[in-house]
C-alpha cells in the first residue's frame, strides 16, 4: 500500500505521524471520506469545497492548492491498483493541526500533517440490501451543535464511536441518535430517510446533521421522480409509523431498514420507494463524477 504524507508518496510501513502531532494528542483536525466508481471520483469537487470548508471552521491552513488535489487523488488510486475498471476506490484525506508541543494553542503548530489513505471499496452484501438493516437506537446523544457544529468533518469521532459502541454490543447494523430535544438525527456514519403518506422525510439540518453530499443527491433524485421531499424535526414514533426507512452515504449509497430497535418498518422489507431511488441513484451516477486529469507524475 502507498500513501500520502505531506509532500510525497510512500509505503504503508514508512507512512508515520508523530507522538506529538495534535490530531493524535486533541483530535484536532479534518477529513473527508470518498469513493471512485471505476476511474471517476463521486462528486469529488464537492468533498473537496467541504473539507474546505471544515478546515476554515476551526482555523486550518490547508497547505496543499486546490488545482493539485485531483491529480494527487487519482495518483494514489493508481498506484495502490484501485479506481480502475475492476476495482472501486475508497479515498480518505486526513489533514490534522500538525506537530507541536504540547497544549491546546494552535500556533504551537507551524505545518499542518497531510495525509491520503486508499484501497478497495467492496459494495454492501446483496443480503443487506435485499432484507435491509436494524438500527438501535443509542442512548448517546448527538453532539450539541452549539457545542461542536456537525458541519465540521471533525477527526474527533468519540461521540460516533460511544454510539457504534451500542449496537455492536445489541448485534445491529449501527445506531441512531437522538438529539437533545429528542429528535430523530442521523446515524454514525449516515443521514436518514423515511418515508410516510407517500413524502419522503428527512431531519432538518437544524437537528444537529451532517449536510451529507449524497443526502442532498437522494434529495434531488426524489423531487426527480415526482416524489415530495420534506425536512423537519421528528421523534421516535415517526420511525415507528413510517412506511419504509433508508439511510445514505458515500459508499453503501441507499441503503433500506428493516428495523429500528423492537419496531418492524413498514412490512419488513425495502418498500417500492426505496428500491425506486436506489435503481434511480445506481443510474444516475456518472452524473455526478468527475473524470481523471491527465497525470504529470
Amino acid at each position: 500500500m502507498w500513501v500520502f504524507v505531506n509532500d510525497r508518496f510512500m509505503r504503508k510501513e514508512e507512512a508515520v505521524v508523530s507522538v506529538f502531532d495534535h490530531g493524535f494528542l486533541y483530535g484536532d483536525g479534518v477529513y473527508e471520506t470518498l469513493r471512485s466508481y471505476g476511474t471517476r471520483i463521486f462528486m469529488r469537487d464537492q468533498h473537496l469545497s467541504r473539507l474546505r470548508r471544515s478546515a476554515e471552521s476551526i482555523g486550518l491552513r490547508i497547505p496543499i492548492p486546490d488545482e493539485q488535489w485531483p491529480e494527487l487523488l487519482h495518483e494514489a488510486m493508481r498506484r495502490n491498483d484501485v479506481g480502475t475498471d475492476r476495482v472501486d476506490a475508497y479515498l480518505r484525506i486526513t489533514i490534522s493541526r500538525g506537530e507541536g508541543e504540547i497544549g491546546l494553542d494552535p500556533a504551537l503548530c507551524p505545518r499542518p500533517t497531510v495525509v491520503i489513505m486508499t484501497k478497495a471499496l467492496h459494495a454492501p452484501s446483496p443480503e443487506l440490501l435485499r432484507d435491509g438493516v436494524s438500527l438501535t437506537v443509542a442512548q448517546t446523544r448527538r453532539n450539541l451543535p452549539a457545542a461542536l457544529s456537525p458541519q465540521i468533518k471533525s477527526t474527533n469521532f468519540l461521540n460516533n464511536i460511544l454510539a457504534k459502541r451500542e449496537s455492536i454490543a445489541a448485534g445491529t447494523f449501527d445506531s441512531l441518535f437522538l438529539n437533545w430535544r429528542d429528535e430523530l438525527t442521523e446515524c454514525t456514519i449516515s443521514n436518514l430517510f423515511f418515508v410516510a403518506d407517500g413524502t419522503v422525510h428527512t431531519p432538518a439540518l437544524d437537528c444537529g446533521i451532517l449536510d451529507g453530499i449524497t443526502r442532498g443527491i437522494v434529495m434531488t433524485l426524489a423531487k426527480e421522480e415526482g416524489l415530495p421531499v420534506q425536512e423537519g424535526h421528528y421523534q421516535l414514533n415517526h420511525l415507528h409509523k413510517a412506511e419504509e426507512c433508508f439511510l445514505t452515504n458515500t459508499s453503501m449509497e441507499v441503503m433500506p431498514v428493516s428495523r429500528v430497535e423492537t419496531f418492524t418498518i413498514g412490512d419488513g422489507r425495502p418498500g417500492p420507494v426505496t428500491r425506486r431511488l436506489q435503481k434511480r441513484f445506481a443510474a444516475s451516477r456518472t452524473r455526478f463524477c468527475e473524470a481523471a486529469p491527465e497525470p504529470h507524475f
